[in-house]
C-alpha cells in the first residue's frame, strides 16, 4: 500500500496524501484523484479500494485529505468549501501531470464539480458517487428550527449526531456561508467531460433530487446518473466498489480508444 506523504501548501498547510505511480508508457492516459466526503479521509473503503486497484493495474491514482481531515493539518471548523478547494487544486496542479478523472464521494462530488468549472484542462471525467453539492443550503435560517436558529446565533456553530462519527458533527456558520458562496445547482453550468453519477436508494443524507437536480442544472454531452437500489450514502458494498472501479475503466478506455 502506498506510503502517506505530506504536501505543504501555499498557506503552510500540511496535506496528507498517498499516491500511486503507472507505468511509464500509460503515462499518457488520465491518473484518478479520490476526494473524500466531509469529515472522511484518504483511509476511507472506497479510496482504499481503488488505490489497491490501482497499484495492482500499475495506474496514477492520488487520495488526500483536505485541510482540517485526518492526517491533514488544519482545525475542521475553522476550514470551508473555498479552503477544500484551494487544496484540491494546489495537490493536483503540484502532484499530477494532465486531465485527471476525479472521483468524489459525497462532499467530495460538490469539489469536483467546482475544481471542473475552474479548471477544465485538467479534468478528464467525474464519477460523483452520493454527490452532495450545495448542502450548505439546508442551512438557510429558514430551514432551521428554532432551537437551532438560537444555537447559531449564540454560538456560531450546528451540532447533530451522526452514525458515521463517534462526535458531533459540527456546522459551522462559516461553512454555511462559505458554502452558499459556492452553489452550482442554482444556475447551469457546462461540464465539458464525462460525468457518471451514482446514488442509493436508501441515502438518508443526500436526497435522491440532488441527482435529478444535477441533471437539470449540469450542461454535458455525456453525463449520466445510476440510481442503485437497497444502498445508502456510504455507497461501500462490494457491488458498489465494483461499479465505481468498471466506471474508471470505461473512462480510461475511452480516452485510450476515443
Amino acid at each position: 500500500m502506498a506510503e502517506t506523504n505530506f504536501h505543504i501548501t501555499d498557506d503552510g498547510q500540511k496535506l496528507a496524501f498517498s499516491q500511486v505511480n503507472g507505468d511509464k508508457n500509460i503515462k499518457n492516459l488520465p491518473g484518478v484523484v479520490f476526494l473524500s466526503g466531509l469529515k472522511s479521509d484518504k483511509e476511507g473503503t472506497k479510496a482504499i479500494f481503488l488505490s489497491q486497484w490501482a497499484e495492482k493495474n500499475k495506474r496514477d491514482f492520488l487520495r488526500f485529505d483536505y485541510r482540517g481531515h485526518g492526517a491533514s493539518s488544519g482545525i475542521f471548523e475553522e476550514s470551508s468549501i473555498s479552503d477544500w478547494l484551494e487544496d484540491t487544486k494546489s495537490i493536483i496542479f503540484s502532484l499530477t501531470s494532465g486531465p485527471q478523472i476525479l472521483v468524489g464521494s459525497s462532499l467530495g462530488g460538490w469539489i469536483a464539480l467546482l475544481f471542473a468549472k475552474l479548471y477544465p484542462q485538467k479534468v478528464a471525467g467525474i464519477i460523483g458517487v452520493a454527490a452532495a453539492p450545495d448542502f450548505t443550503a439546508k442551512y438557510a435560517i429558514n430551514n432551521l428550527s428554532e432551537d437551532q436558529r438560537e444555537e447559531l446565533k449564540t454560538t456560531g456553530k450546528l451540532s447533530f449526531d451522526s452514525v458515521y462519527f463517534e462526535q458531533p458533527l459540527v456546522i459551522t456558520q462559516k461553512l454555511i456561508e462559505d458554502g452558499n458562496q459556492h452553489l452550482i445547482l442554482t444556475k447551469n453550468q457546462c461540464v465539458d467531460c464525462p460525468v457518471r453519477l451514482f446514488h442509493g436508494s436508501l441515502d438518508e443524507d443526500v436526497p435522491l433530487s440532488t441527482g435529478i437536480d444535477m441533471l437539470k442544472s449540469l450542461s454535458s454531452v455525456d453525463m449520466q446518473l445510476q440510481i442503485i437500489k437497497g444502498i445508502d450514502h456510504r455507497f461501500s458494498t462490494p457491488e458498489c466498489l465494483e461499479l465505481i472501479k468498471e466506471t474508471v475503466e470505461r473512462m480510461l478506455l475511452a480516452q485510450q480508444y476515443p
